[in-house]
């Protein structure tokens, strides 16, 4: 069954999205860019109170594909003992050699989840380096918030294909990037791990707004159906 992930910025947020049903609560900072990240001391204040209630992830930030800046990030992140830390595969840098530091960690059992930007055509086989190098999952994001959603970004097939290949190398699978309530019959034909959200949940739906705990449980409500709800 495809779960729910809602992107907070404050404990505030994380209770907030908790009480609305969400499955996966991930940690970041929407104004600092697709993937910013939150101080480690407010990180590890959210994942105290989660702690037994539900999962959550936290992302290590927009960063440069450097080896040794990236490994020093998720070191310290897995040091707030998250579920699952998110890192962002931007364009340029030594991907390779990212891959290859995280590969260390990855046999230390820290539960890594690689982020691709649909809207950059990452290479598909990189799936399978990553599935090689440990990760624990693989999620297909959007890098541009302002060019619409991840259904706008590549065609239907493209993110089934995705999912499928993800899939056949026992990743956890997740689907972002601007997501809308209209967006989520189709998503959920190609079974993903979850979906992500943030824009949708917040008060017209702008990403960086205050959450609208309303709109948290219409999302869940429709991702539990199966269906595009009717707003009120």
């Amino acid at each position: 069954m495809t779960r729910m992930l809602a992107s907070v910025n404050s404990l505030a947020e994380a209770k907030l999205v908790y009480q609305a049903g969400a499955d996966i609560i991930d940690l970041k900072q929407p104004e600092a860019g697709a993937l910013g990240a939150l101080p480690l001391e407010t990180i590890a204040q959210i994942r105290a109170w989660c702690a037994g209630r539900t999962p959550i992830s936290a992302t290590v930030g927009d960063l440069p594909m450097q080896p040794a800046l990236i490994g020093d990030a998720v070191l310290a992140m897995a040091a707030t003992r998250v579920d699952y830390i998110k890192i962002g595969f931007f364009p340029g840098g030594d991907w390779l050699g990212v891959v290859q530091k995280l590969a260390e960690l990855t046999q230390k059992q820290y539960p890594l989840i690689a982020v691709l930007f649909a809207d950059t055509q990452p290479d598909p086989t990189f799936v399978e380096t990553l599935q090689q190098a440990g990760f624990a999952g693989v999620m297909l994001d959007t890098m541009d918030k302002n060019r619409g959603s991840l259904t706008h970004a590549i065609p239907l097939n493209v993110i089934e294909r995705f999912v499928d290949t993800a899939k056949s190398h026992n990743l956890l699978c997740g689907l972002a990037g601007s997501l809308r309530l209209t967006d989520i019959p189709a998503l959920l034909r190609f079974q993903p791990d979850y979906l992500g959200f943030r824009g949708a949940l917040c008060i017209q739906h702008k990403r960086t707004a205050n959450l609208d705990g309303e709109a948290v449980k219409h999302i869940k409500k429709a991702i539990q159906t199966g269906m595009t709800l009717e707003t009120g």
